[in-house]
């Protein structure tokens, strides 16, 4: 079965895409390689807006933790990231639709979208930090999209609901049926428009992103690589979850 499905819509107007592994849609290497291809080849010039959706009860539960122990973490890392610059270099819209539990990779994935559409019990958390990491994509994206609530977000690891996200600017519309609100909103907004004009606008709406892919993530990375995965507690915590133990933190 493949990780992901791709779907035209209104006269090829618009694309569905669904993360396709469910339950938990874990965003591993095969699956985020799978988006990296399809937003690359199946994005033609007159898409207007990508829906990027769910099968199953959950967007996801997040990236796939044995790709982030320490051998695993730089090839994880390149690809994972490689997934936002790609959606960053196609400028389209994209509006993610949250049901369930939206986490960790999955939370950076849907908050990296343009606009995000969830149900009224989605739940939402950055929870790396319970595993003794940090999220470099949400590091940078939540503290320009919603910077209140970032820092929150992203040191508690606790878990937040579709109306703390929609006061806080990340969630724009709550409906019992996400999807179709999506969809039915992008026919409005966006298929009517000129593509070529809506990438412009994209690219013009989101220079704060251009910096922090081209020069902060990549001092992200370096912290994450080469600091925080060479400690003690960054590793005890990746095996502990692996292990289905409690964390032993030695704080080095």
């Amino acid at each position: 079965m493949k990780c992901t499905t791709w779907e035209t819509l209104d006269e090829g107007r618009l694309l569905l895409v669904k993360l396709n592994r469910p339950k938990a849609n874990v965003l591993d290497a095969e699956m985020i390689g799978e988006l990296i291809e399809g937003f690359g080849t199946k994005v033609g010039k007159h898409i207007r807006a990508i829906i990027l959706s769910h099968t199953g009860p959950h967007f996801s539960f997040g990236a796939s933790v044995p790709e982030h122990t320490r051998e695993n973490a730089p090839a994880m890392l390149k690809t994972f990231h490689g997934l936002f610059k790609k959606i960053h270099q196609i400028s389209v819209p994209v509006l993610a639709v949250v049901q369930g539990q939206c986490l960790g990779g999955g939370l950076e994935l849907a908050s990296f979208c343009h606009l995000m559409f969830a149900h009224p019990e989605a739940k939402f958390g950055q929870p790396e930090v319970v595993l003794g990491v940090f999220p470099p994509m949400a590091s940078l994206t939540l503290n320009i999209k919603a910077p209140a609530l970032a820092d929150e977000i992203n040191l508690t690891g606790r878990s937040f609901t579709a109306q703390e996200f929609q006061a806080a600017g990340l969630v724009q519309v709550i409906d019992e049926s996400p999807e179709e609100v999506a969809i039915a909103y992008a026919k409005k907004h966006f298929s009517p428009k000129s593509a070529l004009s809506l990438r412009h606008a994209v690219r013009a709406s989101r220079w704060r992103f251009d910096d922090a892919l081209q020069n902060l993530l990549p001092q992200l990375e370096t912290q994450y690589l080469e600091e925080l995965m060479s400690t003690a507690d960054a590793n005890e915590g990746i095996n502990s979850f692996l292990e289905k133990r409690k964390p032993d933190w030695k704080d080095e």
